[in-house]
């Protein structure tokens, strides 16, 4: 057990630091706290950062090819951005060295990401038409409840005093931070049919009223083979 870890009982210990304590629970932010893994834990965090804004983007892309853009999408590619800005404050501002900076950007990061999952999941099913895609729906809903409660229970018992729940706090972080970062991976579904066409849709601003739905009328009819020099406006969704 961590407990046993100790080579001596904590009333035994004498220095600057102790071990078993409340300030020496792994939780993820204390496992980044001194180099050199504070200098991994911002090139991972920063690294994630850039890759929440990437991914998110595309999937708003994607979307828009496939289906409409939505309410639901336009949230979940704001959530997506929000999220990676709080992932940049906590993997640069060490809860040692700026406690306030680090708990702001988790506050941010941990709730929007939780958002992000829960918008995401609901996309899912509403663009969903085949059996594999109610599959990935379901997959994703399953994920998403166990962040959530994942995420509930590592907030409850980390205001907790108790050595034995701010553990239990530091186990539902890391596995709610590892299902989310399985939630990620589960866009490979999706992104393994894009091509430069959905890039092409986003960046001739295929989210823009009409306009951008006849474009992706356009789109769909051109990935088929079909050329289409003018869609008659009544066909646009």
């Amino acid at each position: 057990l961590y407990n046993q870890s100790c080579e001596e009982d904590l009333h035994l210990q004498s220095g600057p630091s102790f071990c078993c304590t409340l300030d020496n629970v792994p939780l993820i932010s204390k496992c980044g706290t001194l180099p050199p893994e504070s200098c991994f834990f911002s090139l991972i965090c920063s690294t994630g950062s850039f890759m929440v804004v990437v991914i998110v983007l595309l999937r708003y892309a994607h979307v828009i090819e496939k289906h409409q853009n939505c309410v639901l999408n336009t949230a979940s590619l704001s959530t997506g951005w929000i999220c990676a800005a709080g992932l940049m404050m906590v993997g640069n501002f060490q809860v040692d060295n700026a406690k306030v900076l680090h708990y702001v950007g988790a506050g941010i990061s941990f709730p929007s990401s939780m958002l992000f999952v829960c918008l995401q999941s609901a996309l899912t099913y509403r663009l969903a038409k085949t059996q594999g895609e109610y599959y990935v729906a379901h997959l994703r809903l399953c994920m998403t409840l166990l962040a959530f409660v994942g995420l509930v229970l590592s907030g409850v018992f980390f205001c907790q005093e108790s050595f034995v729940l701010q553990h239990a706090s530091a186990i539902f972080e890391w596995v709610f931070c590892i299902i989310i970062m399985l939630f990620y991976g589960t866009f490979a579904f999706e992104f393994a049919g894009m091509s430069g066409d959905t890039m092409a849709v986003l960046a001739r601003g295929g989210s823009l009223g009409p306009a951008g739905r006849e474009l992706k009328l356009e789109t769909l009819v051109g990935m088929g083979g079909q050329p289409h020099p003018h869609q008659p406006e009544t066909m646009s969704i």
